[in-house]
């Protein structure tokens, strides 16, 4: 499996401390008109610090920003600790639906309504994830194709092997 999902270093970090277990996915400029589209059932989490900001998520978290940035890798390597397997997957089409999910992860309120009404159609993806951690991180070079505004990245080099697991599409 070469698939991975850039995705915050905050909200990995959150993600494999069991802090989240949902992710909230608009898209990014690079994915087009169609936005993003969770056809993947298991894939890395590949952390990123693009677009990062303390600001956008809950006051914990942003505590958790402090501590967890001095250790994040020099900015030309990617370091791959985890990987995560969809339980469920469904497009919110109200802010009613997202907000029944606030306990589950760590945005503030006010960026998941900006993202939500971002770009031509209102509404955003969750999907339900269960995160397996390494026994140990993987560290490799940043590589140019792994740049620019894009949720799915593949893989020049695989961490280790991921096993099948099915994806529901009910969440």
């Amino acid at each position: 499996m070469r698939i991975a999902l850039k995705e915050w270093a905050v909200v990995v970090d959150a993600l494999e401390r069991g802090e989240q277990d949902i992710l909230l996915r608009k898209g990014g400029i690079a994915e087009g008109r169609g936005g993003f589209q969770p056809g993947h059932p298991r894939f890395w989490l590949f952390p990123t610090r693009f677009h990062q900001q303390k600001t956008q998520v809950i006051a914990p978290a942003q505590a958790r920003f402090d501590v967890l940035e001095p250790t994040l890798p020099p900015e030309d390597l990617v370091r791959i600790s985890s990987w995560a397997a969809v339980i469920a997957s469904r497009r919110l089409n109200s802010l009613a639906e997202v907000a029944a999910l606030r306990a589950r992860h760590i945005w503030r309120d006010e960026v998941i309504a900006e993202r939500f009404q971002w770009g031509r159609e209102s509404g955003i993806y969750a999907l339900e994830l269960r995160v397996h951690k390494l026994d140990r991180p993987w560290t490799g070079p940043l590589r140019p194709e792994y740049g620019g505004c894009k949720s799915w990245v593949e893989l020049a080099e695989v961490p280790a092997p991921i096993p099948e697991s099915p994806m529901n599409m009910i969440l």
